[in-house]
C-alpha cells in the first residue's frame, strides 16, 4: 500500500480554473490530497542535513519570500512546506499575492526534457509577470537530495538516488523516497533579491537571466553534494589503459633490451590493466551509507564528540573547484574521520590514497568501495606502474573528483609534523600542468589538521619509537583494536586551514609558467618543496589545543614531570594567553571549559595521576605515562616555540633588549623555524617585541630603559623558566648534531653517517639524563634538521659529502651562549667519547 501512497507524490495537479504555466511550477493539488500526503511525508522521512541554520540565511522580514527548486517535483515541495512551518520560516505553501500579480510561494525551473503534450504550450521560468510589474520579491533557490549516491550514469542505486530526477517515473520517485526518506538533506542558497537583476531588458530576458543564474547555482551545489558524474570502474581501468602517455610507456618497453621489461604488446597491456585493477578504487553508494552509519556509532562509542572548524570555507570552493585535501596523518583513524565528517556535513567524500598495506582481506573491499586507491611505497623502478598511476591520477583530477593523500608518506611515530614527501605533490601538479592546457577547473589544497585527545596507537608508537619492528596490518591486528574500543579517548577535532589555490601559488613561485607547455619543468623540484613546506605549515597553522597537550607541554618541563596543582593551572592559562587568533587567517583554536576540568579529563585519560599531599595536591606522570604525553605535546609545540625560545634565553642571562634577543636568535629560530613547519616571518624583531610585551603584561618579565629581566617573583620565574624548558630538548638535539658536524672536517661526513651519529649520541644523552622520550632520537628529526640546514644556506652537499663554512661555526657559538654551564656540560659529556673515537 506504502509503494502506491507515496507514487502519488510525483503527481502535478491541475485544476481548471488555473493556467497552463502554473501547473507546471506551482505543485497545485486539491486540498483533499494535499494535507494527508504532506502529513504521510513528515513521518516517513527525516531531515539529516539542513543548512544553513534558518537565522544564517538572513531573510529580509520585508519582502515577499518565493522558493525555487531545481525541478518541479511534488515530494520536494511538500518536504519544504514541512520543513518551513517546522522551522517558522515564510510560508512555501499557497499563493503569495504580490500588488497585482499572483504567483506560488513554491515554484521550480522547468524541466529542460519535459515531455510535450497536445496543447500544452512551452514551458518558461516563473518570474516574467513580476519583472514585467517590477516587484521585488526575494528568491530562496532549494535543493533537496534522497540519498548521496555519486553521480553514476549505471547502476541499481542509480535509479533509486541519482540527481536527474527530471527524466524519471512515478514508480521511480516513489522507490527513491521510501528508500532514502531517512537520509534527506536540504541545501538553502542565499536569497536573491530579484530588484537587484531588474534592468531595461525585456521581460522574458530578464527572466531568462535569472533562471540561469539559478541553474548555475544548482549545478554548484549538486557538484558539491554529490561530485561529478562517476564512470565505471572497468571503463575508466580501460580509458587509463589506451591513454597515450600508457601506450607510449608500453611502446618503450617493447623495445628495451631488459629481459623484464620486454614482451609482447599483449603482455604489457594485460600488466596495466592488472596494475588499474590492483590501483583504482569502485566507490558505491551503498558502501557510504553503510560507513556513514557505522562510523556515526564508532564515533558515539570511541569519543566524546568531534569538533569541526572551518568546513564552510571548503563548502564555498565545493562547486567550482577540484579539492585536494591534505590531512597531517596521525592514525589510521584519519581516512575514516575526515570521509565521515565530509558526508556528515554535506559535501562529497573524497577517493583517498592508502597504502597497499591497506588493501587486506575484507578491510581492502570495504575501504576501495568507499573511495580508497590504494599504491605501493614505492615504484621508481618500475615504469608501467608509474605511468598507470599517474594516468590514473591525472584522471581523478581532470574529471574534478575530489581527492585526499597525506603528504608526510605515513603516520608520525613522534607526534610532530613529518616533513612533506615529493611524490604525490609532484604528480598532483604535473597533472595540473597538463589540465590547463584544457582549461580545466581550478585545484585547490584545501589542509586539514586532525587533533585527538588519544588514539589507538599508542602503545605501537612508543615500540617503534624505541627501535621496535613495526607490524603489518592484518584483519587480526583490527580485531585487537576492536577490543579497545570500550576504552576512553576523548575529544577529536578537525580544523581547515587556509585552501592553497594551485594557479596563485605558481603565479608567485614561477611568474611564466602559464607561457610553458612543459609538464616537467625544470622549477618543478623546487616548486614541489616549496608546496610542501607551506602546505604543512598551514595544517600546523590551524593545530587544536586540547587538554592533553597543554598538560603535556606543561608538565614535561619539569625535571621530575611532577607540578604543584596551582602552578599547572597557572601555566596552562598562561600557554592559553600566548595563542591570539588572527580574524583575517583561521589560526589554533583552544578547548571549551577551564584549567580544572582539563586537568580532570586528563586524570580521566590515564595520562597524568593525582597525589594528595598534607601542603597541597601534586599532578604526576610515570615514565610511561610522560612518553605518551611527549606525542601530544609534540601536537602543538609549534605554536610555542618562538616564545619559549624568548623564555629560554633569559636563563643564563637576567637582562636582554630586543637588539640582543634579535642578535641572538636570528641564527637559530629558521632552523627550529623549518623543524617545526613554522613559518619564519619577514621580521623577527617585531616578533620578539610583541612577545616580550607580552611576557611583561602576564608580570613575567618587566621592562626598564628597554632593558627586560624576570620579574623579582619566585612564582614568575618558575613559570618563565617552564615555558622555555618546552624548547630545551629540540635545542639540545639541534646543538648536538652541529657539534657533532663541527667535529669533523668540513667535507668528511656524508648525510647518512651525521645522521646516525647524531641519533646515537642523542640516544646516549636521554640515558644519561634520564629523559623517557624516545621521540628525542628518531632519526627521522635528524633527516629533517640536516634538510633544514642544507635549504637554509648552512651547509651543502659536494660528492655526496656535507660542506660547511664559518658561518656554522657562529651560529654554533650563539646557540652555546643559550646553554647554561651544565647544559654545556652535560652535552660535552656525551660528544667527548665519540670525537676521541
Amino acid at each position: 500500500m506504502m509503494p502506491v501512497i507515496l507514487a502519488t507524490l510525483h503527481r502535478r495537479w491541475l485544476t481548471p480554473e488555473q493556467p497552463a504555466h502554473v501547473h507546471l511550477h506551482g505543485f497545485f493539488m486539491p486540498g483533499l490530497f494535499r494535507a494527508p500526503l504532506r502529513h504521510l511525508l513528515s513521518a516517513w522521512t527525516e531531515i539529516r542535513l539542513a543548512e544553513p541554520e534558518v537565522a544564517d540565511l538572513h531573510l529580509d522580514p520585508s519582502l515577499p519570500t518565493i522558493y525555487v527548486l531545481p525541478r518541479p517535483a511534488l515530494s520536494d515541495a511538500l518536504l519544504l512546506e514541512n520543513y518551513t512551518r517546522q522551522h517558522q520560516m515564510p510560508a512555501a505553501e499557497g499563493r503569495l499575492s504580490v500588488d497585482q500579480v499572483s504567483v506560488a510561494r513554491c515554484v521550480a525551473l522547468p524541466a529542460r526534457r519535459l515531455r510535450r503534450w497536445p496543447g500544452r504550450p512551452a514551458v518558461v521560468a516563473p518570474f516574467t509577470e513580476l519583472i514585467a510589474a517590477n516587484e521585488n520579491v526575494q528568491i530562496v533557490p532549494v535543493s533537496v537530495f534522497w540519498g548521496r549516491a555519486p553521480g553514476k550514469e549505471f547502476g541499481f542505486w542509480h535509479l533509486l538516488a541519482a540527481d536527474n530526477w527530471q527524466l524519471t517515473g512515478r514508480l521511480r520517485r516513489a522507490l527513491s523516497v521510501m528508500v532514502n526518506g531517512r537520509d534527506v538533506e536540504i541545501q538553502f542558497g542565499a536569497p536573491l533579491q530579484l530588484a537587484d537583476i531588474l534592468d531595461d531588458r525585456e521581460p522574458e530576458l530578464t527572466n531568462r537571466k535569472v533562471a540561469r543564474l539559478l541553474r548555475v547555482h544548482f549545478r554548484r551545489v549538486r557538484t558539491r553534494v554529490l561530485g561529478p558524474d562517476l564512470s565505471h570502474r572497468s571503463t575508466l581501468i580501460e580509458g587509463v589503459v589506451s591513454s597515450p602517455e600508457v601506450r607510449h610507456t608500453i611502446s618503450e618497453l617493447q623495445s628495451t633490451p631488459n629481459e623484464r621489461s620486454h614482451g609482447k604488446l599483449p603482455r604489457l597491456q594485460r600488466r596495466a590493466r592488472r596494475y588499474g585493477n590492483e590501483i583504482a578504487s569502485n566507490m558505491t553508494y551503498p558502501v557510504l551509507r553503510f560507513m556513514a552509519s557505522a562510523l556515526r556509532r564508532l564515533w558515539n562509542r570511541l569519543y566524546d564528540g568531534v569538533d569541526v572548524t572551518g568546513l564552510e570555507r571548503v563548502k564555498q570552493l565545493a562547486g567550482d573547484s577540484t579539492l585536494v585535501y591534505v590531512p597531517c596523518h596521525r592514525s589510521h583513524i584519519d581516512y575514516l574521520l575526515l570521509s565521515y565528517v565530509l558526508f556528515r556535513d554535506g559535501l562529497m567524500p573524497p577517493h583517498i590514497a592508502a597504502g597497499r598495506n591497506l588493501d587486506m582481506p575484507v578491510v581492502g573491499p570495504v575501504l576501495r568501495r568507499g573511495g580508497a586507491f590504494f599504491l605501493r611505497r614505492s615504484f621508481r623502478d618500475n615504469r608501467l606502474y608509474g605511468a598507470v598511476f599517474n594516468e590514473y591520477l591525472h584522471r581523478l583530477l581532470a574529471g574534478g573528483y575530489s581527492m585526499e593523500y597525506f603528504i608526510e608518506g605515513g603516520r608520525s611515530r613522534s607526534g610532530r609534523m613529518l616533513p612533506p614527501r615529493p611524490g604525490m605533490l609532484s604528480m598532483t601538479l604535473r597533472s595540473f600542468l597538463r589540465t590547463q592546457q584544457q582549461h580545466a577547473r581550478s585545484v585547490v589544497f584545501v589542509p586539514i589538521y586532525i587533533g585527538y585527545e588519544r588514539i589507538l596507537e599508542n602503545a605501537s608508537y612508543q615500540r617503534e619509537l624505541g627501535g621496535g619492528r613495526k607490524h603489518r596490518e592484518t584483519p587480526l591486528g583490527l580485531l585487537k583494536v576492536l577490543g579497545r574500543l570500550r576504552e576512553e579517548y576523548g575529544r577529536v577535532s578537525v580544523n581547515i586551514g587556509e585552501p592553497l589555490n594551485i594557479a596563485s601559488f605558481l603565479d608567485a613561485q614561477q611568474p611564466q609558467w602559464r607561457q610553458e607547455n612543459d609538464q616537467r619543468p625544470d622549477w618543478l623540484k623546487d616548486a614541489v618543496f616549496e608546496l610542501g613546506q607551506s602546505l604543512c605549515q598551514r595544517i600546523n597553522a590551524v593545530a587544536a589545543l586540547n587538554p592533553v597537550n597543554l598538560v603535556g607541554l606543561a608538565l614535561l618541563a619539569t625535571p621530575h614531570r611532577a607540578l604543584e596543582y596551582g602552578m599547572l593551572k597557572g601555566q596552562l592559562d598562561l600557554l592559553c594567553s600566548l595563542i591570539s587568533p588572527t580574524p583575517s587567517r583561521p589560526g589554533p583554536t583552544l578547548p571549551e571549559g577551564n584549567a580544572d576540568a582539563w586537568i580532570d579529563q586528563v586524570v580521566t585519560l590515564g595520562m597524568i595521576d593525582r597525589r594528595e599531599q598534607s601542603l597541597g595536591e601534586i599532578i604526576t606522570a610515570d615514565a610511561s605515562q610522560a612518553a605518551l604525553l611527549g606525542w601530544y605535546r609534540n601536537n602543538v609545540l609549534h605554536l610555542f616555540a618562538l616564545p619559549a625560545l624568548v623564555a629560554f634565553s633569559f636563563r643564563s642571562y637576567d637582562t636582554r633588549s630586543i637588539d640582543e634577543l634579535t642578535n641572538l636568535l636570528s641564527p637559530l629560530w629558521p632552523m627550529l623555524a623549518r623543524e617545526l613547519a613554522v613559518p619564519v616571518g619577514d621580521d623577527l624583531r617585531q616578533q620578539l617585541i610583541r612577545i616580550v610585551e607580552h611576557l611583561v603584561a602576564v608580570e613575567l618579565l618587566t621592562e626598564q630603559s628597554g632593558q627586560y629581566q624576570p620579574c623579582n617573583s619566585l612564582e614568575a620565574r618558575e613559570r618563565l623558566r617552564l615555558l622555555g624548558q618546552m624548547i630545551q630538548p629540540s635545542l639540545e638535539r639541534n646543538t648536538l648534531l652541529v657539534d657533532t658536524l663541527l667535529a669533523s672536517p668540513s667535507g668528511s661526513l656524508s648525510r647518512d653517517e651525521l645522521c646516525q651519529r647524531s641519533r646515537s649520541l642523542a640516544e646516549r644523552l636521554a640515558l644519561l639524563s634520564g629523559r623517557a622520550a624516545p621521540e628525542f632520537f628518531d632519526l627521522r628529526l635528524f633527516e629533517s634538521l640536516v634538510d633544514s640546514l642544507i635549504a637554509d644556506g648552512w651547509v651543502w652537499e659536494e660528492e655526496q659529502q656535507l660542506v660547511f663554512g664559518s658561518d656554522l661555526q657562529h651560529a654554533a657559538s650563539n646557540a652555546m651562549q643559550l646553554l647554561d654551564a651544565s647544559l654545556q656540560r652535560r652535552l660535552a659529556a656525551v660528544t667527548g667519547p665519540q670525537e676521541k673515537a
